[in-house]
Parts: structure tokens; C-alpha cells; sequence
């Protein structure tokens, strides 16, 4: 893991701890019995090309040329809006992102292991994704939009960002019937592990 490895051994505990589960295939949750590591079986990957199962439907891709995108300049307004408190960001069904972890995210935003991928349209964030960026990996923690398509461009974008930096694994943790639609596929626990481990010594930087 020599690309990931200051992360793993930063001095900050907290970034240190989050960075060890996370390449061992944890991530972050609370469903209401406080932060704690979750896994699951089967995990979400989203290709990072179309050449490799990226889906973008002719529709999409002409409404894509109207989005613009940044990195990390308004971590607050996406953590926001993927907990669905931003205005114009539709509410969600439950808030597993709670308000301690939420400290943990901004916290891990300041010593530089969590990111914002931002869509912007007409000069408004329009969506964004949420994530953590170890080594040639980035796992997506959650997603918002604010205009339709803006969380679909936003995961595209970034698909394509990663991808032209060197990354090698963009991780969705799980499916549903909205990424399926744009080619997010499924692995197994082995699969996932053997692509983890190899994009954690790939040397790429967000």
C-alpha cells in the first residue's frame, strides 16, 4: 500500500483510524446507533470510462454539455446536500449521515482524506458527490442533486476526473436501480478486495 501509506500512518488519530478501515473495505455510517464501520457483501463499482461500462443515454449526454465542475470548493454546501438540508435538495428518507458524523467528514475534510466533487450549472451547484480518496481509490459515501441530472452528471464527472488522474477504482458502496442506469455493476467481496488493494498502491492524487 506505498501509495496509500501516509494516509494509514498520519498523525492525526482520527484520519489514521478512518483511513485503516477504509482500506481494509469499511466505510462510514449511522443508522441511529451512533458512527460506526459497516461492510457489505456485495459493492457498487462505478466505471470510469465508457469504454470500460460507463453508461451515458443520448439524452444525458447533450444535457452533460450545460454542467461545469470543481473539486473541494464547497465541501459544506455538498455535505449539506447529501444529508438533504441544502435548499432545493429533495429530503431524505432517514439521515444516516447524522450530525456526529458529519463532524467526522468536515473533520476529515480538513486533514484532507474527504473531498467534494461539485456540478455546477449556470454558475449554481447543481449536484455533488461526497467521498474519502486513498491512493489510487475514491469511495463514494453519498450523492445530492438540486436540478435533474445534477447527481448524474456529478458522478460523471468525477468518473472521468479520476479517471484522467490515474485512479483506478471508484467505489459506490451499494447499488440501486438509479446507478444501474449508468452502468454501475456489482462485485464480490474478493473481487472488491483484490481491486481495493491494488488501487491503494496505485499513486494518484485528487
Amino acid at each position: 500500500m506505498a501509495a496509500a501509506q501516509p494516509w494509514l500512518t498520519h498523525p492525526d488519530p482520527l484520519t489514521r483510524q478512518v483511513a485503516r478501515a477504509y482500506a481494509q473495505g469499511a466505510f462510514l455510517m449511522d443508522n441511529g446507533d451512533g458512527v460506526q464501520f459497516y461492510s457489505v457483501e456485495e459493492r457498487a463499482i462505478v466505471p470510469l470510462t465508457e469504454e470500460g461500462g460507463l453508461h451515458v443515454a443520448r439524452r444525458l449526454r447533450r444535457d452533460l454539455r450545460h454542467f461545469t465542475y470543481r473539486v473541494d470548493t464547497n465541501f459544506g454546501a455538498v455535505l449539506a446536500g447529501c444529508r438533504g438540508l441544502l435548499p432545493g435538495s429533495p429530503p431524505r428518507d432517514g439521515e444516516w449521515i447524522s450530525d456526529d458524523l458529519t463532524a467526522i467528514y468536515g473533520h476529515l475534510h480538513d486533514t484532507g482524506l474527504a473531498h467534494s466533487f461539485e456540478a455546477y450549472r449556470d454558475g449554481e451547484l447543481a449536484g455533488g458527490v461526497l467521498g474519502l480518496a486513498l491512493g489510487g481509490a475514491f469511495i463514494a459515501e453519498s450523492k445530492f442533486h438540486r436540478v435533474t441530472n445534477g447527481s448524474k452528471a456529478a458522478l460523471i464527472g468525477l468518473a472521468g476526473h479520476l479517471h484522467a488522474l490515474g485512479f483506478t477504482l471508484l467505489d459506490a458502496q451499494i447499488q440501486n436501480p438509479h446507478l444501474q442506469t449508468l452502468g454501475v455493476y456489482e462485485i464480490g467481496a474478493d473481487e472488491y478486495t483484490r481491486r481495493l488493494q491494488a488501487a491503494l498502491n496505485t499513486d494518484a492524487t485528487l
